[in-house]
């Protein structure tokens, strides 16, 4: 849906305001898609012809907007120059974005439109240090600004996606039995007074969504589900384009969700949780007892490239009970498209097979039969850039004022 132009309620407004939702209005189409004509940017924010090109002309006198010729000519457009395209000026901001997992943290620095120009993970055990952590965050921030040389007055925020549940009314963390040291605590305003940087807070697989969505496999996709299958299992869902919270912000702990009733004790205090089955830490561990030796990350990996018929069963188990989990979520959302990421995605079709083949048989044909199951275009960095995303969604109101 468009905006109504905004020339007939000019009466209403002072003429301040009313050239600053023209402003906001054009960058939020412009956040939207990458380049737009100027005919484009008219039809999609309800603006006169003339009020748009007022706009443009002061947003690229401001250094906000660029404005550069497209080299394709459209169908039955006339020989000779070719239509003007707007575009965000890259420069115009940055936004930093924070993955605190239960085993790193990582730190990217976009630019305006969401390019990745500094990104770096640090090994750390999360789940009973948080001063640690946040020192270690903070530090990254750090090395972010000065190897970039970026302006620290061009930095819009900073998005902080934890591997915990989120209250959405507080910021508060959920973090019993999950991340036992964070309980209590508030890190997004310990990051904004230690950095001084504007900052929100989101649970890791929400921000990986809005990632995917923004950058990667779910481009142009109003119902999807992503699930990320690391230390921690979530989900982030969206339908019509709305991130789905839940009434305090906890929705989509599908790790949580319970698959096997008389299985292992999950350290949220529950039994048979999709988390003791389907982690790497879950079936390294399974492995390990097994064969009776140590199994690390790395060796999962590995065992899997070498095509390891046990590692092969414990994934090909684990891609099943998602599939159990995913079936409910399937049938209660309805998604277009789920995308799989997080560290066991790179088992590939040994994970996503079973794992289309149990959801298949755990729904309606009418809800699997145009259901597609992807891996993550993001991989490890979804987090991170979905954080910082939370950024870049407020670029329109805080550059257009």
């Amino acid at each position: 849906m468009h905006p109504t132009a905004i020339e007939p309620d000019a009466a209403a407004q002072t003429p301040v305001n009313l050239h600053n939702l023209g402003r906001v209005r054009v960058l939020q189409a412009l956040t939207d898609a990458p380049a737009l004509s100027r005919a484009e940017l008219v039809r999609r924010t309800g603006l006169a012809r003339a009020t748009v090109g007022s706009v443009i002309l002061e947003l690229i006198t401001a250094g906000l907007v660029r404005e550069s010729a497209d080299g394709a000519p459209t169908a039955g457009q006339r020989a000779g120059r070719p239509p003007q395209l707007v575009s965000l000026e890259p420069d115009a901001g940055y936004a930093v974005g924070l993955d605190v997992g239960h085993d790193h943290v990582r730190a990217v620095l976009t630019d305006v439109v969401g390019t990745s120009r500094w990104d770096r993970s640090e090994a750390i055990a999360v789940d009973d240090d948080p001063e640690r952590a946040l020192d270690t965050a903070v530090r990254l921030i750090a090395s972010a600004v000065q190897d970039t040389a970026v302006a620290p007055e061009k930095i819009l925020g900073l998005g902080l996606g934890i591997a915990c549940p989120v209250d959405k009314a507080t910021g508060g963390l959920r973090a019993e039995g999950i991340m036992p040291g964070w309980v209590g605590t508030r890190p997004a305003d310990v990051l904004a007074a230690r950095t001084g940087l504007p900052t929100r807070i989101i649970n890791d697989a929400n921000a990986g969504v809005l990632a995917e969505r923004r950058f990667g496999a779910a481009r142009d996709c109003a119902d999807v589900v992503y699930v990320r299958l690391a230390a921690g299992i979530g989900a982030g869902m969206m339908s019509d384009g709305r991130m789905l919270l839940g009434h305090l912000g906890l929705a989509g702990e599908l790790g949580h969700v319970v698959v096997e009733r008389d299985g292992a004790v999950c350290r949220c205090g529950g039994r048979g949780c999709l988390e003791t089955v389907a982690s790497p830490a879950a079936i390294t561990g399974l492995l390990a007892r097994s064969w009776g030796q140590p199994v690390g990350s790395v060796d999962l990996a590995d065992l899997l490239r070498r095509g390891d018929r046990g590692a092969l069963r414990a994934v090909e188990d684990a891609g099943e009970a998602v599939g159990r989990a995913l079936s409910t979520v399937v049938s209660l959302l309805n998604p277009e498209l789920v995308v799989i990421g997080g560290d066991l995605v790179e088992a590939g079709e040994a994970l996503l097979e079973p794992m289309r083949r149990t959801l298949n048989r755990g729904t309606m044909g009418s809800l699997h039969q145009r259901l597609r199951i992807v891996p993550s275009l993001l991989g490890d960095s979804a987090g991170a850039r979905g954080a910082a995303a939370l950024v870049l969604d407020g670029v329109p109101e805080r550059l257009g004022k």
